[in-house]
């Protein structure tokens, strides 16, 4: 029975039991994480083979021959650029290879259009007032990005099929809006992959902002958790049957693939883009750490390495997303507690709260000894106006101490929520 049915007296004697549950998993003491989606050791400890990949008999000398050992190449080595734009499905010539982080590759991005502006425009720092789109429940990093430089984020809320579009289509009618955030496949936090056709209204749009971007972070775009997987329509050739190239700026990274520490980055975009990053680029940097690039290419040597190698980590993972959704099927099933999304990759599992429980939830949770990202975090400024979203990061800890950790979350969301149903009788 639903919990907004019950009868007081009902309500009352479950919450009791429940309160029980709890203390008794306060005993215990527990110090349990699932705050981050950062790899798990074993996951980690998959790519050790990196640091002997390197055979000094064959040299440390890039495909056309240069020294990785020295200076140069500010956009990256040949092959690894290569071996990204098979990622990105792009032509080599438009990827540019940076360090360990796609966030820092991003925050730069958004640097250069702030302080210099974007292909010839005026900086966006001296254009007045600039807004953000961010569709929501989002990636919290991508939010704090565009907020440290004051621009406005304006909230856009997520379908079945990515951002309501509508609304997109109709907030870049504004040219004081600059770009929106999109994590196309397997959305952080949803695991939503954008719809064929959410992608072709996204590369048709044309905004009143001339230097309008798009920010598509695919983050995931490897990480399936099994044979079933979701697709995601390539955006460039959507955009340049539309004359919009230049909209999109491209983002991923090897960070959930090699280690997250120690990864390589990388950028693909449009022709006019990639000569506007190079000029930052070229007083910005010498170079990034290039034997690092080539250690990346010798271990996986092409696309189809790093596809077997990704199906190691979904066996890893695919035992902890199963926990996650076994338990909240398990305690919540019928309760009307919670809705949420069964993602088949990605990092994340969304769960939506009966209204004005996320905040609740996350305090007892705390108090119990299980950290999680904080309620509101996945939406601008943290404010979740319904209160409602919780994102779960199965992937660090292990099986074991995340089935206790779901057994908790399902006990204190149920806490919770009838909590809620008695104070609004």
């Amino acid at each position: 029975m639903r919990y907004v049915d019950m009868q007081r007296a009902q309500l009352e004697k479950e919450l009791k039991k429940l309160h029980a549950v709890y203390k008794e998993y306060k005993a215990q003491g527990l110090k349990l994480d699932m705050s981050r989606g950062k790899p798990g050791t074993a996951q980690v400890e998959l790519s050790m083979g990196m640091f002997t990949c390197l055979d000094p008999r064959e040299g440390y000398l890039a495909a056309d021959g240069t020294d990785t050992r020295n200076y140069g190449m500010v956009d990256g080595l040949p092959e690894t650029r290569a071996l990204f734009a098979d990622i990105l499905h792009m032509e080599a010539e438009n990827v540019i290879v940076g360090g360990n982080s796609s966030l820092n590759m991003m925050f730069d991005y958004i640097t250069q259009a702030y302080s210099s502006g974007l292909c010839g425009c005026e900086p966006w720092g001296k254009q007045g007032e600039v807004k953000f789109l961010c569709p929501s429940p989002g990636y919290d990093r991508h939010f704090a990005v565009t907020a440290y430089f004051g621009i406005k984020l304006i909230p856009v809320p997520m379908t079945a099929e990515g951002p309501d579009m509508n609304q997109v289509e109709n907030l870049v009618k504004d040219p004081t809006v600059k770009g929106i955030w999109c994590v196309p496949m397997y959305s952080n936090p949803d695991g939503i992959t954008y719809s064929d056709a959410t992608v072709r209204r996204l590369a048709a749009m044309k905004p009143a902002a001339k230097d309008f971007r798009i920010m598509w972070d695919n983050a995931y775009c490897l990480h399936h958790l099994g044979e079933d997987t979701d697709s995601l329509l390539d955006i460039f050739p959507e955009l340049q049957k539309n004359g919009n190239e230049d909209m999109v700026v491209m983002f991923t990274s090897t960070s959930k693939i090699s280690f997250p520490g120690a990864g390589v980055a990388a950028l693909a975009a449009s022709d006019a883009n990639i000569a506007d990053i190079k000029r930052r680029m070229t007083v910005q940097t010498i170079g990034y750490d290039k034997i690092n690039m080539l250690r990346h290419v010798r271990y996986f040597k092409n696309i189809d390495g790093i596809r077997e190698h990704m199906r190691h980590h979904a066996a890893i993972m695919r035992p902890k997303f199963e926990t996650v959704l076994d338990a909240l099927h398990r305690h919540l099933d019928g309760t009307g507690v919670a809705e949420w999304h069964e993602p088949k990759g990605g990092y994340f599992v969304s769960v939506n709260l009966m209204e004005g429980c996320a905040g609740r939830t996350i305090s007892l949770l705390a108090h119990a000894g299980v950290h999680m990202t904080p309620a509101g975090a996945t939406y601008p400024y943290g404010y979740d106006p319904q209160d409602s979203n919780l994102r779960i990061a199965p992937s660090y800890p292990p099986v074991e101490e995340l089935r206790v950790a779901m057994e908790l979350f399902c006990v204190c969301a149920q806490i919770a929520c009838i909590e809620k149903c008695l104070e609004e009788e």
